[in-house]
């Protein structure tokens, strides 16, 4: 038997993205335990398509999105979690999900690889990260027009300040170089499996120094 938790999500801002109230349920008694929680990929956009020109072409770059969801992966002792079943989404709810997912075929790529470790189908695996991103509060520099230099603690304290109840250790910060210059691309924020906050995992790193740049939006 499969017991649902049942959350309210508000109306909060992801970058310079709205998201609308709206309940979702998380399963929380799965697999006999094999899904411990998940990491939500959040992607600096301009700072992704900027290091990786095989981007460029990719809807998220091309319209100028400042922040966008990679991934909302499951931790699981299970080593394959690909599937065949359809990642369809209606019309209205592929609408909603560009928001912070615009890439169709990322979508479908991303349900494939993790759809048979985690206790929904589709439509509300993308619902899960639709709310999840709506409650995450995100700090107004990450969405700045001007490329500029930032420090790790100090990004960590805006997060801890605006998302009351998120753990310290919730948070880690990816970089990759640009030449000599470290740049922010990624945050992952880790949940348990009823979509709380909670300390990451050791094999969830950071990757970036004390300090980094963070690319403008254009």
């Amino acid at each position: 038997m499969k017991k649902k938790r049942c959350v309210y999500s508000s109306l909060i801002f992801l970058g310079s993205l709205a998201g609308a109230a709206s309940a979702f349920c998380l399963s929380t008694a799965v697999h006999a335990g094999e899904l411990k929680g998940y990491v939500m990929q959040v992607q600096l956009t301009p700072a992704a398509c900027a290091l990786d020109s095989s981007r460029t072409r990719q809807r998220k770059c091309l319209e100028g999105y400042s922040l966008t969801i990679t991934g909302l992966l499951p931790e699981t002792s299970e080593n394959d979690c690909r599937t065949n079943s359809s990642a369809m989404l209606s019309p209205l709810q592929a609408k909603v999900v560009a928001r912070v997912m615009p890439d169709e075929n990322a979508r479908i790529q991303l349900w494939r690889s993790v759809g048979s470790c985690v206790p929904m189908n589709a439509s509300q695996y993308f619902r899960t990260i639709i709310n999840l991103a709506d409650r995450l509060k995100v700090p107004a520099e990450l969405s700045s027009a001007e490329t500029h230099a930032s420090q790790m603690l100090r990004l960590k304290q805006q997060f801890l300040r605006l998302n009351p109840g998120l753990p310290t250790d919730a948070i880690r910060f990816d970089c990759e170089s640009n030449g000599s210059n470290p740049v922010l691309t990624s945050i992952q924020v880790c949940y348990k499996a009823n979509g709380q906050y909670k300390q990451c995992s050791s094999q969830v790193v950071s990757s970036c120094p004390g300090s980094f740049l963070i690319k403008g939006t254009y």
